[in-house]
């Protein structure tokens, strides 16, 4: 964050430098503009919506619209909204000391007026930085119209001021913004007669408060999310808001496997390493969910539910480095195995389903092992190693299996060098890292003779014995 230390201070100082007040939505859409003109990502962080979700945005905002996303949990709604903030200028003139971010060349508030008359091109400047120009308010049944909009202050009364005075006035979260962002999360769950309160704020671009004659006229882009409304019976959006909205956007969940494992990469916070063929089964398993009968799709499986697996595979790693002494901490498949017990809660069962939650997961895993094995497996005779295996070489892995000890299970095998080149691991890399690519063939072959006699009963987790 640059300083603005060497920017105007006073109303004067503005004015010789040329500044002009513009409104916030002209401003997205010039620095927008200008981001797409220069070919810069105005969106960093966000993936997987470059041609679905982004372009719509993008449209909305450069027809200077209110927007609401339209999406399951987990799609990354608020994150996008708050990477709109990086649309705003870096730093913006505001009158020093004042309740909203006036422009010091169009102050709104009685008070601010007053003080423009009375000190003119002396009138103090202060510099407001984009990251405080972005509001974000939960939608709660608590939720009042003071909170949003504003209410009679009773200490601006007990301190003298007449209760029709303007200036006894609390202003609200919209207000506050003023010149800025304001972002409403789930807004079908705030209450309908508190909905009604930001009509006037959209269309009118104005706010009253308990009835007094005080206008604003406010400048805020207002963007909200949602969930389909067949996901929640907590409540809707009414309809003259929604008319309000200039655009819907519907966002939706990683379309690939690759943007999925880029989401897993970008948001997970991995304390072990865990490598792509791991994180692609993680991906691949979280869209078997996706597709699952067994699975309440209206309530959608969330980004965040690939996220948290990761992250357990991670922790599962670091735990087996601390109990072994295994350095550097590594995850392998078998890893793979305390996921379906440890998340199980996040995900909503279809009804019916009581019972055999864990035995859905397991399948739906295994059979994301599988698919990512025959991916990058494909074209590559495994049969040497089954050979090998079937003819006495057991292999013994588990959470106390060190992985020397699985690579010194099977003899020397031509095979098993494809299998490392494959997935990109060396004979120089640690033996944890080619133990976890030996692994994957291993469990492929496993599941291959499961799946394809349809004999997979969910029963446990992964193979710990591979053998004849």
């Amino acid at each position: 964050m640059t300083g603005p230390e060497n920017l105007p201070r006073t109303v004067g100082d503005l004015r010789a430098a040329g500044y002009e007040p513009r409104d916030v939505k002209t401003e997205i859409r010039e620095n927008l503009l200008a981001a797409l003109r220069a070919g810069t990502n105005p969106w960093p962080g966000i993936v997987g919506f470059d041609r679905t979700v982004l372009p719509q945005l993008e449209r909305a905002l450069l027809a200077g619209h209110d927007v609401v996303l339209l999406g399951e949990r987990g799609q990354g709604k608020t994150r996008l909204l708050r990477t709109i903030v990086g649309l705003l200028d870096e730093w913006t003139p505001v009158i020093e000391g004042a309740e909203l971010g006036e422009h010091p060349l169009d102050p709104i508030t009685p008070a601010s007026r007053r003080r423009a008359e009375e000190l003119g091109d002396a009138l103090p400047v202060a510099w407001r930085h984009r990251s405080e120009r972005y509001a974000e308010k939960l939608a709660t049944p608590d939720t009042s119209v003071g909170d949003l909009i504003g209410d009679v202050d009773p200490v601006k009364v007990a301190q003298g001021r007449s209760l029709g005075d303007p200036e006894t006035i609390h202003f609200g979260l919209v207000p506050r913004a003023h010149r800025g962002i304001v972002a409403v999360n789930e807004l079908p769950d705030l209450a309908e007669r508190i909905q009604v309160a930001l009509l006037n704020v959209m269309e009118e671009r104005d706010i009253q408060v308990r009835g007094y004659t005080l206008r604003l006229p406010l400048d805020v882009l207002l963007v909200a999310t949602s969930n389909p409304e067949d996901y929640t019976n907590r409540g809707r959006i009414i309809t003259p808001l929604k008319d309000r909205f200039g655009a819907e956007v519907v966002t939706h969940y990683p379309l690939t496997v690759a943007a999925e494992v880029d989401v897993i990469k970008q948001e997970a916070q991995l304390l072990a390493e865990v490598g792509d063929p791991l994180l692609e089964v993680l991906a691949r398993f979280v869209r078997n969910l996706r597709e699952s009968s067994a699975i309440d799709q209206r309530s959608g499986v969330s980004a965040r539910f690939a996220v948290a697996a990761a992250e357990t595979v991670s922790a599962a790693a670091l735990r087996r480095s601390a109990l072994i002494g295994e350095d550097p901490p590594i995850a392998r498949p078998i890893d793979l195995e305390s996921v379906p017990s440890v998340l199980r809660g996040k995900l909503e069962f279809e009804s019916g389903e009581e019972g055999r939650e864990i035995e859905h997961l397991v399948h739906l895993l295994r059979r994301a092992v599988a698919e990512t094995a025959k991916d990058k497996f494909a074209g590559l005779d495994l049969k040497p190693l089954v050979d090998a295996v079937v003819d006495g070489h057991l292999v013994a892995t588990g959470e106390r299996v060190p992985g020397t000890e699985v690579l010194e299970a099977l003899p020397e095998l031509p095979v098993l060098h494809e299998v490392a080149t494959r997935l990109d691991v060396r004979a120089t890399d640690p033996p944890g890292r080619i133990a976890a690519a030996v692994e994957l063939a291993l469990e492929s072959l496993y599941l291959r003779r499961r799946l394809a006699k349809d004999s997979d009963d969910g029963a446990g987790g992964l193979m710990t014995v591979y053998g004849p």
